[in-house]
């Protein structure tokens, strides 16, 4: 039987982000592990970023109430996101599971004193701030289902999201202050390890990686697998939603995703791409005669040049060519 890993506070404290990095892989083959969900808590915490310690942390108390240590890491991170009262009952209830650690009495203290301070502002403004009002929206292509969170300007380092087979979490720091959590137990079950998240000026986006190529008919529910296996002629119109007008919503996406800045061979490709649409039928042939005749090797646009001879394979100086 193999070892279990363990993560020790000391070793996440040398290198937090290394020790999350590790903590995440380990928990992809294990998502309902306490300790490794109260240490990767930890380690968002020394990383600063509050919010995904409170998920883990309150996910070990699911599954495990009498665990004290998963409402300490609740406790530190509610604090330290000013959620005093949140703070103090969770640290409270840690107390009671164990007596013995004082460290719950300091913190129990601390966040008293934080609420008297808080009870004494509130009482000289009794103005109850504007609580921001947060839409999600989803469609979906042949092979993933997308999810937009429309909040605008998020920082970056204030998004956590947590792909699971059947489950969806995402939690926000807004730019207004507050924060988004938006948890979802998926129709049909995904990849975790193939899908991904990015945040944009005006949405947070998640990608998810379908397990089968199957229409949903919505995005949560118990799940049954559906027979239906064909799609819209065109993949990137919506599949669901349609009352509402999501052919706007398809050409803005692909206005986004134009203005993004390409590198590499994704910038390279895209530019081999525009010259090919907006070329002449000259300079079409050409691109065709040169990479084929050249078995990819070569990609030319004088048709002058290229028409009049077979275009000879030419690979990279530092590549040699296998013949068969």
């Amino acid at each position: 039987m193999a070892t279990e890993l363990r993560f020790p506070d000391s070793l996440i404290d040398e290198d937090p982000q290394k020790a999350l990095e590790a903590l995440n892989e380990a928990l992809q083959r294990d998502s309902d592990n306490t300790e490794w969900l109260c240490q990767r808590a930890y380690a968002y915490i020394l990383l600063k970023n509050y919010n995904c310690a409170v998920n883990d942390a309150k996910k070990a108390q699911q599954l495990n109430p009498g665990l004290s240590l998963a409402f300490m890491r609740t406790g530190i991170a509610e604090y330290h996101l000013n959620h005093y009262e949140s703070a103090h009952a969770a640290f409270t209830q840690g107390q009671q599971l164990d007596v013995s650690e004082k460290t719950f009495e300091i913190w129990i203290k601390r966040c008293e004193e934080m609420l008297g301070e808080k009870t004494h502002n509130d009482s000289a403004e009794t103005q109850i701030p504007a609580v921001p009002h947060v839409k999600h929206d989803w469609y979906q292509t042949e092979s993933q289902v997308i999810v937009s969170v429309m909040a605008k300007n998020v920082p970056k380092d204030s998004v956590c999201v947590n792909f699971m087979e059947k489950e969806l979490s995402v939690s926000i720091r807004l730019a207004s202050g507050g924060n988004y959590n938006l948890n979802l137990h998926l129709l049909h079950p995904i990849v975790p390890q193939q899908s991904n998240f990015r945040i944009l000026t005006t949405k947070v986006e998640m990608k998810m990686q379908k397990t089968d190529a199957i229409r949903w008919e919505k995005l949560e529910g118990e799940g049954q697998e559906s027979n239906v296996k064909h799609f819209n002629p065109n993949p990137n119109l919506p599949q669901s939603h349609l009352d509402r007008k999501w052919d706007k919503m398809v050409v803005d996406i692909n206005e986004e995703e134009k203005n993004e800045k390409l590198e590499g061979d994704a910038a390279l490709n895209q530019l081999f791409q525009q010259i090919y649409a907006d070329g002449s039928d000259e300079i079409r042939r050409a691109m065709n005669k040169s990479f084929t005749e050249s078995n990819g090797t070569v990609l030319s646009t004088n048709w002058k040049d290229v028409g009049k001879r077979k275009v000879e394979t030419s690979p990279p100086d530092d590549v040699e060519l296998k013949k068969n």
